[in-house]
């Protein structure tokens, strides 16, 4: 069916470079009154802030938004008339947070006291945890003979699922077995301590289960060099070798750290060189994003464009990492005019920018520019992750607006609601935002390796426990074996201060965005606004943004939306390209009219088909885009206007 003519700005520039006017003074020491937010301008037009690409202004401004900072519950109190007093507690917060790993200690004592107090005034509790330690330690002494005379005997407790620390069956011989097996009993019994604790907060009692598990993983006998009989046997067969390498690994990574050089030096794989390869230009630039216009592979095209907004807290070249697995570069082979913002990384300068500076000066600018280059076509737009979140948050301020410009939107494991944003939500609350954002405060950013260390802890077996064991012990892999995805994954980015402060307080505590509390030109948006089709695509393994959380973009669609669970992790699961083995998913359409299914229900009935994903998305965007193939549009537009060759510079930053 042929799509209307989009809704276009009436000016015609695009954007390269954004300024912003500056705000009134802040109120000192006074907490300041609400004040309505200046209407904007219509989205109908570009904005007048935007300047069109010349050959002398194309380099990105360095200015940052002069808007109010989120102010502090702290502004009122007895300090609210020294600031100097308050910064001592700033300094002292940022100098524990290294210590602490970005943890609150105010958090942590708070939960384990609740815990504590309750477990102190639980009798049947207390009863019941020793009888189970006693059973326990009775069958282990039953046990322990029996594995020291090496009889073949049943283990007295086993991993849980998806533990794969004691898999090789050299954990199964005396005495490593006794080692395996004490710990996982002892792990089950803290387990059972730290939880169904009456009268502790659910939220206390998550945290105190969470922290609990995060020291026993950092004791388990696998981690260590003597109680370890997979490192043991390595470092028999190889006379030590492999600590040789896994030395140079160590020393290579604490060298990196303290030298603070490019995280891709000294591995095989390099940006532009053999990642985020496929040929593009930079057709706009803005002070947080580059727009990257990929050149075509087939002689027709679809008539609407696709432009995707990937997470700014790592590098858009997760979906354009190698030919073979690049998101990107399927989509152009199939006939779509790809943009792709790649973010800046920011540094001090940019500590004032807020979400509302990603969404002008990121995606409605991306969009702006589209929409210059390709006219009258409406446009397909993905989001990933965070990414997804304030492209949702777009779409519904746009469709307040009455701009019509999207044909539809992806969201790729992208959350809307955060009431069950999974194990995320055990960082967030007042006493940790106020810690965070007073360990953002002298730098004016989160720094990268911080913010990969909480979702480190998230999986750390996998995530960092796993890889001390193997590079650093077993002395594998080594950095001529590292793969795109590991490569990927150590190009860590930065986190402004405003920005971070906000997103972590209106989505994650207030979780504005779900309950039509959002404010965007001071007035609230609601996602059940957007008037168009959404494909959701949530990954079985995600610790970041769970698939429930995820499928929750039923409860605010008046639209059809397709949900699919593919397997895999929040990365992993999203590069699922054809031919990857042992992939599948599941896919359904829910319509307004129907009845909504919950999560479990659409598990069972959604059916399940083999392999990569993408191909069920390039359908639905056929089945949701007109029927007329164009010549190739030209890059950068009628007027050609190229800043340089993809990757662009942003991604190096």
């Amino acid at each position: 069916m042929e799509q209307d003519s989009a809704k276009t700005p009436k000016a015609s520039t695009r954007t390269t470079r954004t300024t912003t006017s500056k705000a009134p003074p802040k109120t000192a020491q006074t907490k300041a009154e609400p004040q309505a937010t200046p209407a904007a301008p219509s989205s109908q037009a570009l904005p007048e802030n935007v300047v069109p690409i010349t050959a002398a202004n194309h380099a990105p401004t360095t200015a940052p938004l002069k808007e109010a900072l989120p102010t502090s519950k702290n502004e009122d109190n007895v300090l609210a008339g020294s600031s100097h007093l308050e910064n001592i507690d700033r300094m002292l917060h940022a100098t524990q947070a290294q210590l602490t790993g970005g943890i609150s200690p105010t958090a942590m004592v708070g939960a384990q006291m609740d815990w504590w107090v309750h477990l102190l005034d639980s009798p049947g509790k207390q009863t019941a945890l020793i009888q189970k330690a006693v059973t326990d330690w009775m069958r282990m002494i039953s046990y322990m003979p029996q594995a020291a005379l090496g009889l073949k005997t049943e283990p007295l407790i086993s991993p849980r699922k998806g533990d794969y620390r004691f898999k090789a069956p050299e954990w199964s011989q005396f005495p490593f077995s006794l080692y395996q097996q004490a710990f996982l009993m002892a792990e089950d019994w803290w387990d059972e301590a730290t939880t169904s604790v009456r009268g502790v907060s659910q939220r206390h009692e998550d945290r105190v289960n969470f922290y609990t598990r995060q020291l026993l993983d950092a004791v388990s006998p696998s981690n260590f060099f003597a109680t370890n009989p997979e490192v043991l046997k390595r470092t028999t067969e190889e006379k030590g070798m492999n600590l040789m390498r896994g030395l140079e690994t160590l020393s290579h990574d604490i060298v990196h750290h303290i030298k603070e050089s490019h995280p891709l030096d000294g591995y095989h794989f390099k940006v532009g060189e053999n990642l985020a390869m496929t040929p593009g230009k930079v057709v706009a630039r803005t002070d947080l994003m580059e727009l990257i216009q990929y050149e075509p592979t087939t002689d027709k095209v679809k008539a609407e464009p696709v432009l995707i907004v990937p997470a700014w807290i790592m590098k858009y070249y997760i979906l354009d990492l190698q030919p073979y697995n690049s998101m990107i570069k399927y989509l152009v082979d199939q006939g779509h005019t790809v943009f792709c913002i790649s973010w800046k990384n920011p540094g001090e300068e940019d500590r004032d920018k807020g979400m509302e500076a990603y969404r002008k000066n990121g995606v409605v600018a991306a969009i702006d520019a589209v929409s210059e280059i390709i006219p009258n076509k409406k446009i397909h737009a993905a989001g990933y992750c965070l990414g997804g979140t304030i492209l949702s948050l777009t779409a519904a301020h746009m469709a307040r607006e009455e701009d019509n410009r999207l044909a539809s939107i992806t969201l790729f494991a992208a959350q809307t609601d955060f009431t069950e944003a999974g194990e995320l939500l055990l960082f967030i609350g007042d006493s940790q935002l106020t810690y965070l954002e007073d360990m953002m405060w002298d730098k004016g950013y989160l720094d990268g390796a911080k913010m990969g260390g909480a979702f480190q802890m998230l999986r750390s077996n996998d995530l960092l426990w796993s890889r001390v064991v193997h590079q650093y012990m077993m002395g594998d892999p080594d950095r001529a074996k590292m793969n795109d995805m590991m490569s990927w994954n150590a190009d860590q980015t930065r986190m402004p201060y405003r920005m971070h402060t906000e997103y972590l307080r209106r989505m994650f505590l207030e979780n504005q965005l779900a309950t039509g509390h959002y404010m965007v030109d001071g007035r609230p948006i609601i996602l059940r606004d957007i008037q168009c089709p959404i494909f959701a695509v949530g990954t079985v393994k995600d610790h970041v943004a769970p698939w429930k959380s995820v499928y929750k973009i039923h409860l605010f669609s008046d639209h059809d939306v397709s949900f699919v669970l593919t397997v895999g992790g929040h990365n992993a699961g999203i590069v699922s390209e054809p031919g990857h083995r042992h992939r599948s998913y599941q896919v359904m359409t829910y319509r307004p009219a129907e009845r909504y299914i919950d999560p479990e229900e659409w598990v069972k009935l959604a059916p399940k088909k083999e392999g990569s994903w993408w191909p069920e998305w390039h359908e639905w965007l056929d089945r949701h885009s007109s029927k007329t193939e164009v010549v190739p549009p030209a890059m950068g537009g009628k007027n050609q206007s190229v800043l340089c060759d993809a990757p662009g510079t942003y991604v190096f930053g």
